[in-house]
């Protein structure tokens, strides 16, 4: 089986707020599609958060003003244009950016095909969506997230 690795970004802007695309996966083109975190495939030569600088300016035209260490790691098998299984190994980072409305113009013609539209979210948002999200429990995620960060904020 093909094996992929990837960055997964929570990127956030000064507002708590994370940058959610929606899309379709190559191997299900039809589906409705699903919420998922900026972020793709790691290429040779880096690591994680390399990658994931990367993938930040390619999907939103932004320089991240940081990227955190790995949170947490998922692996998964899904289905390319052709059927065929692929082990995608996830490493999710959390980002922070000025935020603003992304650029599109880094996007690569699989990008342009299979993602619908990117916006920001915030937690209550998330937390209410009936939507598909990816992962399933990014919003818990989320909120632990920016609890922790509050906390350090007040010096806690």
């Amino acid at each position: 089986m093909r094996e992929r690795s990837t960055a997964r970004v929570l990127l956030l802007d000064p507002h708590g707020r994370i940058l959610l695309m929606k899309g379709r996966l190559p191997g299900a083109p039809s589906a409705p599609g699903a919420w998922f975190t900026v972020g793709g495939g790691i290429e040779a030569g880096e690591d994680e958060t390399a990658a994931a600088w990367r993938e930040i300016r390619e999907e939103t035209g932004w320089d991240p003003q940081e990227v955190g260490p790995v949170l947490w790691r998922n692996e998964l098998t899904v289905s390319d244009r052709k059927g065929r299984p692929v082990l995608v190994r996830e490493a999710f980072l959390v980002a922070k950016c000025a935020g603003g409305e992304p650029s599109r113009d880094g996007w690569v013609a699989l990008e342009r095909e299979f993602v619908d539209d990117i916006r920001w979210w915030t937690l209550e948002e998330l937390l209410a969506c009936e939507e598909d999200v990816y992962p399933a429990d990014l919003a818990q995620r989320l909120a632990d997230i920016l609890a922790l960060a509050e906390s350090d904020r007040r010096g806690e």
